[in-house]
């Protein structure tokens, strides 16, 4: 099986449209971002980034019949025992204040010597003939304040990679790929993609 040839991104976060249009352009699939369709956000219920990945992924294709793909993704801290994890993007608030969300961060490890976390990104897309496929990717790194680097988005600019002393935001787009979480994640859905394994089997 092949990627699909135009895809539905379940997102209206700008920075990762233009993240995943990276990614599959060498696929030759083109990317239409959910905000471009008018499509309404669902509530994100579930407990797990399988669950609101999944969930997103089948909401945008519900409405669209189109194969869709979701990512959720978060920072989880170890210090602060895994959060914000999959309420890393309302930490932001309303206004996706990222500038706020990641003082919180720094203002709840308080004196805790251990900086460590990782980012973790789960993909998840969905086909209109209900096919389902889900991976998982991880990269751990440690924490720094104040942010640095201008070049990303979300959390990037206070997540160093292990063995890396610049940011996800200084690095870069060519620098964050060697390490991405959702690099990895896309290189494990492509995979099952193109061998066809379900995320059921």
């Amino acid at each position: 099986m092949l990627f699909p040839s135009k895809i539905v991104l379940a997102t209206h976060n700008a920075g990762k449209v233009a993240e995943f249009q990276k990614l599959l352009e060498p696929l030759n699939v083109k990317i239409i971002g959910a905000g471009d369709l008018g499509l309404p956000e669902p509530e994100e219920t579930e407990d797990s980034f399988e669950g609101n990945a999944l969930l997103k992924a089948r909401h945008a294709c519900e409405i669209t019949a189109m194969p869709c793909l979701a990512d959720d993704s978060g920072l989880a801290v170890t210090a602060l025992d895994g959060a914000p994890g999959i309420y890393s993007a309302r930490w932001a608030g309303e206004n996706k204040d990222f500038d706020m969300a990641m003082k919180k961060v720094w203002d709840d490890i308080g004196d805790n010597t251990d900086k460590s976390a990782q980012f973790v990104a789960v993909l998840a897309l969905v086909m209109p003939d209900e096919r389902e496929f889900v991976a998982r990717g991880e990269v751990q790194g440690n924490l720094c304040y104040p942010s640095r680097g201008d070049h990303g988005f979300g959390y990037d600019p206070i997540f160093m990679p292990e063995n890396e002393a610049q940011t996800f935001a200084e690095l870069g787009a060519a620098g964050k790929s060697k390490y991405s979480h959702r690099v990895r994640a896309f290189n494990l859905l492509k995979a099952m993609v193109t061998s066809n394994r379900h995320c059921e089997e």
